[in-house]
């Protein structure tokens, strides 16, 4: 199992600003909840999960099995 950045630079560079820009919280979400910062509950979910291989929400991290 590993957690990756996104291969896409550019993805990756929108992303980042975009956490800059909400104080570190997923910007592909509305809300400004603990479960939303970076990396999100959701992402931790499943990378916890042996099964789940794939990106996070907002497409920043790729974890494979």
């Amino acid at each position: 199992m590993a957690v990756q950045l996104n291969p896409d630079e550019n993805i990756v560079n929108v992303i980042k600003e975009g956490l800059k820009r909400t104080g570190g919280y997923c910007p592909c979400r509305t809300a400004r909840t603990e479960d939303y910062k970076c990396m999100c509950k959701e992402f931790r979910d499943q990378i916890a999960d042996p099964e789940f291989e794939g990106f996070c929400h907002c497409m920043l991290y790729y974890k494979t099995k």
